[in-house]
């Protein structure tokens, strides 16, 4: 069976003018990506930062939730921050799947709100995820601010279709991003 692990990555990413940029972790994105990576059954929500400051700041969120009194107060939460992981850069990412995994392929697909020339479908994608046959480990990155900086998405396997509504405006939040495309990929069927 094929595991999925989702990253948020902070940086590298691009600002409003399209420069290189690093953003802030906000508390909303910790815990409702969290959540609806635990809905979705994700193997680990990877939460990607170079800077230690913020890194200070993630746990210190993530310990009140986890260990104190958060804990008690939201159950439901700490178990939804139970998958998820601090690191510093994708790179830290990969090495560490590839300790936990260490005879699994990773596969790395990005998202953008830009069309990417070959993207993948959701429909592939879904059915490769669906393929108890696949044992390869897909990591699938969001990007905050303007979205993942060029070079990442260079990087990249595949590039994931954007989300398309009924209008032509698209610029949703990472958080609203990310639940959508969980449920194309991974709902089941009533």
């Amino acid at each position: 069976m094929p595991l999925l692990h989702i990253a948020l990555v902070h940086h590298p990413t691009v600002d409003k003018q399209g420069h290189t940029a690093a953003t802030s972790v906000t508390n909303l994105d910790i815990h409702d990506i969290s959540r609806a990576g635990r809905t979705y059954g994700v193997d680990g929500f990877w939460l990607v930062h170079p800077y230690e400051m913020m890194h200070h700041y993630v746990n210190r969120v993530m310990e009140h939730w986890r260990d104190g009194y958060g804990s008690t107060y939201n159950p439901s939460r700490r178990e939804s921050l139970h998958v998820t992981t601090l690191a510093h850069d994708l790179g830290e990412v990969a090495t560490q799947l590839e300790s936990i995994y260490p005879d699994r392929e990773q596969v790395w697909v990005a998202t953008t709100a830009k069309p990417s020339p070959n993207s993948l479908t959701y429909g592939k994608m879904r059915e490769w995820l669906l393929d108890e046959s696949d044992d390869r480990v897909f990591v699938l990155l969001f990007g905050t601010g303007w979205g993942l900086h060029p070079c990442v998405l260079e990087e990249m396997d595949y590039v994931l279709e954007p989300i398309y509504g009924p209008t032509d405006w698209n610029h949703l939040s990472v958080r609203a991003a990310a639940g959508i495309i969980l449920d194309r990929l991974l709902h089941r069927a009533t």
